[in-house]
């Protein structure tokens, strides 16, 4: 995984992305994880695949646009949903504190 993450980072400088403005990114965040909804809607697996793929290497920079790594961040999320408690509730966990 590190080596694929770096490769995303280094073709992310290759091409200036690095250091284009953030929103913008975002905006491809966006429009990926609406992929991965219409590949959902239509149980297509390829395009879930592939969608979920891009929504990483979207993420990825847009974390490192903003001088942070994709595994801080992935480790700051895990620190706080490690230690959640909630429960299942029509096939969705909610958090304690929202039941």
């Amino acid at each position: 995984m590190d080596e694929l993450v770096f490769s995303v980072e280094q073709w992310s400088k290759d091409k200036g992305v690095d250091k284009a403005d953030s929103s913008k990114q975002f905006l491809k965040v966006t429009e990926e994880v609406g992929e991965v909804a219409a590949a959902l809607a239509r149980s297509d697996m390829h395009e879930l695949k592939d969608g979920i793929g891009d929504t990483i290497v979207t993420l990825i920079i847009l974390a490192q646009q903003n001088g942070m790594t994709i595994e801080e961040c992935l480790s700051q999320a895990y620190g706080v949903i490690s230690k959640r408690s909630g429960k299942m509730v029509n096939g969705v966990f909610v958090k304690s504190e929202d039941l």
